[in-house]
């Protein structure tokens, strides 16, 4: 098989072996689910794991904010992180630093608390891999699940996609965008994307709750906007139509995708948040993203149809495309060596 996540059907059909004995496992592993859910008597402990396998760069920096994401999704509150950083035989004790004190930033930027986790020096790695996993709390009655999606409802997009894909071929491969003729000033564009706007979607959920009343929220990762459209169409059990023409594609991203060509619906787009709201509730969510420097577009809207997506173009509807594996870890395998 290629890197990148299993396939929908085949994670579904070895997911649906898994049994919990404890009854206070509220939702257990589930295809499109972002967190575990288990009773905490009047909360909800609210449980994540997420590797870092793409990006070398910042890549504590990324590991905190990505799985503070999936726990933010869910309507909960990240608050306790555990980190397991293995590296590469040969690395510095300044490359060690470096990787902490990302951590310990991201952490302290989001009051999360790191209270354990393992590090190592791994044999047969070429570069560090950090897996996070993190643990938040949420009430009872606000806890938000994938599978929350109700026919009718609008899908919003937040910020544009995509911010992490675009940002990690910025950084990692800036030689490779230079030499196909993407200038300077795009490529240092990009990169700053981690940071504006940012792959962080925990304001983007806060909003989306507040002024959205969200029935489901969703964070498209590794497979770009087409994966995480699947995964809450397999999580809800109903399908999408999308409106090709409002999905918001950012400037940079179209042409370092072009340039190498990428397709931008399915690169790896965390720093998006997809949420599916009552429709009357759209210009109160979208209003209340825009008087924070968020956009919201409303990119289609969820039909009875099971499972099924569809993308709208030019008075013509198909199926939503969809990709194998996530289009970065596509250019990574063409394009091993990282600038």
């Amino acid at each position: 098989m290629n890197a990148g996540k299993l396939p929908l059907e085949t994670l579904g059909r070895l997911l649906r072996q898994v049994e919990s004995p404890d009854p206070r496992v509220i939702l257990g592993p589930a295809p499109g689910e972002d967190a575990a859910l288990i009773d905490f008597g009047d909360r909800l402990l609210v449980a994540k794991t997420d590797p870092i396998t793409f990006a070398t760069d910042l890549i504590g920096w990324y590991m905190v904010n990505v799985n503070a994401n999936d726990i933010a999704v869910m309507g909960a509150a990240p608050r306790w992180l555990m980190a397991t950083i293995l590296l590469p035989e040969g690395v510095t004790e300044r490359r060690v630093s470096e990787i902490f004190d990302q951590i310990r930033r991201a952490c302290s930027d989001l009051d999360i608390s790191l209270v354990g986790g393992h590090t190592e020096i791994t044999l047969g790695l070429d570069r560090p891999i950090a897996v996070g996993a993190m643990l938040g709390e949420v009430d009872k009655a606000d806890a938000v699940l994938s599978s929350g999606v109700r026919p009718g409802d609008a899908l919003i997009l937040s910020k544009g996609i995509a911010i992490e894909g675009a940002s990690i071929l910025a950084r990692e491969s800036a030689r490779r965008l230079a030499d196909a003729g993407v200038s300077r000033e795009v490529i240092d564009r990009a990169a700053s994307f981690l940071f504006r706007p940012g792959i962080s979607v925990i304001p983007d959920a806060r909003l989306a709750l507040q002024y959205g009343h969200a029935h489901a929220m969703h964070d498209p990762t590794e497979g770009g906007l087409s994966g995480g459209l699947y995964e809450l169409a397999a999580a809800s059990a109903l399908g999408f139509d999308i409106d090709a023409a409002s999905i918001p594609v950012l400037p940079e991203c179209r042409i370092i995708c072009d340039s190498l060509g990428l397709d931008p619906l399915g690169l790896i787009a965390s720093g998006s948040l997809l949420a599916a709201v009552p429709p009357d509730r759209v210009r109160p969510v979208t209003r209340a993203l825009t008087a924070e420097g968020i956009r919201g577009s409303v990119i289609g809207h969820a039909t009875d149809r099971h499972t099924d997506v569809r993308l709208i173009a030019d008075h013509s509807t198909m199926p939503f495309p969809t990709f194998a594996r996530d289009e970065l870890a596509r250019f990574f395998d063409l394009s091993p060596a990282p600038d």
